[in-house]
């Protein structure tokens, strides 16, 4: 125990960048460190920016961010990238501040090997805050820059929303609608308001380029942008040449991106480790707005970045980056039905809830005890989705695949929880099963021969219920339908499978969330027949599962 203290007080290595100057340290502890110039990339950054990017948060730092760190040590870059936060400012000051905009990049393997990698590709972190005015008018300056190729976007899909499910604006949109640019608080009201001072500065063209996983990225980003813009454009806050600037998509590009890289959260397991090794204050911190965050990102190592290819003012050499593929708008559109449509998010979908009726905390440790799970995952990718979908080219569906099952859902060390897949899963249902169902009922007339995917469908609307397979209680993750489902399930008792009558009929055939009346696809009934099988008492679940897989 002293002993263990004395090493790390010897080591005792601050992630700064003095503290990275003694190199000897980090060697020892087998921690890359950055090979360019970090300085001198923040410093170009600052006075040419080149690549901004909003929504500065895990995913950001270590797959856009390792991107770019990559293309700075093989030379393809010599300049950081700016870092925008319009949401959550706590993760400037306590997560890039105290740090010198360092980050530490943490690939778990499925071997249980990891890579530690120091990253210096945050050349400056920013406030996008209208009531600050040196960062508001610094925002403006990088904007300004004819320098800068390309904004991108890490937000979530959150983001993009401009109304409620009523078709209202949000409160704060209708407030930045009303106050004008100067006064943008959210995401979309402050990259228009950006656009206009560039605009206003000679109007060079921009690539905005979504990086968010959902459908057709380019075309919520643009359409959201749009919106601020007409409504902003009756209010007379700007002029009709400002709106042709950003609908001529030679001016303003909105490229649609593919990405994928499975990033859990910080995990404190691994903070513990790199304070074995010296390094100094890595704990996660969750902020004010609730997001967790640490000055490391842990994630695998296996990530895809499929872009279409339109950057009217160039763009730094993207292909050149880890996982990146360069690509037409088919391309994109291509690869990511493969992946959300078919192979990845389906198998999440539909496993992770009865992992959690199950019992089981963490998604791959569920799968690989579990033969019976591991062949309905096996199922929902292989037997019903891969028949579905078109080879994108630039990756093989088979060869993706056989990656999922070989070395990604398969990998224990990414601690990822089957509670973290589920959030938010009623809004992802459409496009992770309904594309997939419609195609068979195109092609068969109904898609009565799936079994798989209407068993996970099934197990998502059991584990709604919010009791597990023994019969005890667990919270539910956050999903924006949770009260409606709970509310509409009040009176189904499990063990009591009589209390089941057709509480399932207004969702199943709710073509909001499954993009399709399940009824029509000949589903309806025979999801309900296995949910009836699961709610009959404790164990249930298991006995659904082993009787039809």
């Amino acid at each position: 125990m002293y002993a263990g203290k004395v090493q790390s007080e010897e080591n005792n290595m601050k992630l700064s960048l003095e503290g990275i100057k003694d190199k000897g340290k980090w060697e020892v502890a087998g921690i890359m460190l950055p090979g360019y110039d970090i300085e001198m990339a923040a410093k170009k950054a600052q006075e040419t920016p080149r690549w901004a990017h909003f929504g500065i948060g895990n995913i950001f730092r270590i797959f856009i961010g390792s991107i770019a760190d990559g293309l700075l040590e093989e030379g393809e870059l010599d300049t950081a990238l700016t870092c925008v936060e319009t949401f959550d400012y706590d993760v400037v000051d306590k997560i890039y501040r105290p740090f010198d905009n360092l980050g530490l990049s943490v690939v778990l393997n499925t071997d249980g090997t990891r890579d530690y990698k120091v990253l210096g590709a945050f050349g400056e972190a920013i406030k996008a805050q209208s009531t600050d005015p040196e960062q508001w008018n610094r925002l403006k300056e990088i904007f300004a820059s004819p320098s800068l190729q390309l904004v991108s976007f890490t937000i979530t899909e959150k983001g993009y929303a401009l109304t409620n499910p009523e078709g209202k604006y949000l409160p704060y949109v209708q407030a930045d609608i009303d106050n004008g640019p100067d006064k943008a608080t959210g995401a979309m009201g402050v990259v228009t308001a950006m656009l206009l001072e560039r605009y206003k500065k000679g109007g060079t063209p921009l690539a905005l380029v979504s990086m968010d996983n959902c459908s057709k990225n380019g075309s919520l980003l643009r359409s959201s942008v749009m919106t601020m813009t007409e409504e902003w454009l009756k209010k007379g806050y700007v002029d009709q040449g400002f709106a042709g600037y950003v609908e001529d998509e030679n001016q303003v590009s909105f490229p649609w991106t593919m990405i994928d890289k499975i990033t859990p959260r910080p995990n404190p397991v691994i903070a513990a480790d790199l304070k074995a090794l010296g390094v100094e204050d890595m704990e996660p911190v969750e902020t004010s707005k609730r997001t967790y965050i640490a000055p490391f990102v842990n994630g695998e190592d296996p990530q895809y970045l499929v872009i279409e290819d339109h950057f009217p003012n160039g763009r730094p050499a993207l292909e050149k980056g880890k996982g990146v593929y360069l690509g037409s708008r088919d391309t994109v559109n291509k690869s990511e039905r493969m992946k959300v449509t078919a192979l990845l998010n389906p198998v999440h979908s539909a496993v992770a809830p009865l992992g959690v009726l199950l019992g089981e905390e963490y998604f791959a440790t569920l799968i690989n005890q579990d033969p019976k799970l591991m062949k309905l995952a096996k199922m929902v990718a292989y037997d019903e989705g891969m028949p579905m979908v078109p080879d994108p080219g630039i990756l093989s569906p088979k060869d993706f695949a056989d990656e999922l099952f070989q070395i990604r859902f398969v990998n224990e060390y990414l601690l990822d929880t089957n509670l973290r897949i589920v959030t938010d899963e009623s809004q992802g249902l459409g496009v992770r099963f309904g594309e997939t169902i419609k195609a068979y009922t195109v092609k068969y007339g109904s898609a009565e021969r799936l079994t798989a995917i209407p068993l996970g469908i099934a197990g998502w609307l059991r584990y709604m219920l919010g009791v597990d397979d023994q019969g005890n209680s667990y919270t539910l993750a956050p999903d924006p339908m949770a009260e409606e489902l709970t509310r509409a399930f009040q009176d189904i008792v499990i063990g009591k499978p009589e209390t089941f009558k057709d509480q399932l009929k207004p969702i199943l055939s709710n073509e909001k969330i499954f993009f399709t009346d399940l009824y029509k696809n000949g589903l309806g009934e025979k999801i309900e027949g296995f949910f009836r099988e699961m709610i009959a008492g404790k164990g249930a679940v298991k006995a659904t599962i082993y009787k039809y897989i």
